[in-house]
C-alpha cells in the first residue's frame, strides 16, 4: 500500500501546474520473472509531446516524446541481495501513429534512455555493475477516448549497462502501460 501511496504523490506533483507543460501522465505495472529473478515494476511516468513530427507518412506520422520516470521495484526473488529498489529514468521515445489520435487510433513505438538504480544487485545471481543503466523498449497499444485522452500499452523492457562496468546481468520486463493525455 505504501508504495502505491507513493506512486499516487508523484503522479499527483507530476500533474499539477508547478510541473510546467506536462502532456501526459502515465503509470506502469511491469513484472520480470525469468529463473533467478522476480520482481513487481511499479512507475509512474510524465511526457512532453514532441510538438512536430520527424517524419510525414501518409496519415501517419513518426513523432515521439520525452519521459520523465520513477519506479519502484519489489524484489521478491529468491536469496535478494536487497529487497527492493528505486529507479529514475529518462527517454526520449520515438512513436509511429497516425496523424489523427482522436477517437480510436493504434501506434507503436521504441526508445533507449537513461536509468538511475539505488542498487546495484537483486540477488547474488543478477547484478548490474553500476547504478547507470541503459533503459530500451519496444511497445503498441491503442489511444482512445474522444480527445485521444486515454492510452492502453504493453512495453517490453530491457535494462541493463550496455557492458560498461562488469557484471552486467540486466533485466527484462512486461509492462502495462494506462496514460492519460492532458
Amino acid at each position: 500500500m505504501k508504495k502505491i501511496r507513493l506512486l499516487i504523490a508523484a503522479g499527483c506533483v507530476l500533474a499539477s501546474p508547478a510541473a510546467h507543460a506536462v502532456d501526459a501522465f502515465g503509470i506502469e505495472y511491469g513484472h520480470s520473472d525469468s529463473g533467478n529473478v522476480n520482481v513487481n515494476l511499479y512507475r509512474a511516468a510524465a511526457q512532453w509531446e514532441w510538438k512536430k513530427p520527424l517524419l510525414q507518412l501518409g496519415s501517419w506520422n513518426l513523432g515521439g516524446y520525452w519521459e520523465s520516470t520513477f519506479g519502484y521495484w519489489q524484489n521478491n526473488s529468491f536469496s535478494r541481495t536487497t529487497p527492493n529498489l528505486y529507479d529514475f529514468g529518462f527517454t526520449p521515445v520515438f512513436r509511429l501513429q497516425p496523424n489523427n489520435t482522436k477517437g480510436f487510433s493504434v501506434y507503436a513505438e521504441a526508445a533507449v534512455g537513461a536509468h538511475f538504480l539505488t542498487h546495484t544487485s537483486l540477488n547474488d545471481q543478477r547484478k548490474f555493475g553500476s547504478s547507470f543503466q541503459f533503459g530500451d523498449h519496444v511497445g503498441a497499444g491503442v489511444r482512445f477516448g474522444e480527445r485521444g485522452q486515454y492510452e492502453l500499452g504493453y512495453r517490453y523492457q530491457h535494462l541493463s549497462n550496455a557492458g560498461i562496468k562488469e557484471p552486467n546481468q540486466g533485466v527484462n520486463y512486461n509492462q502495462v502501460r494506462l496514460v492519460y493525455h492532458f
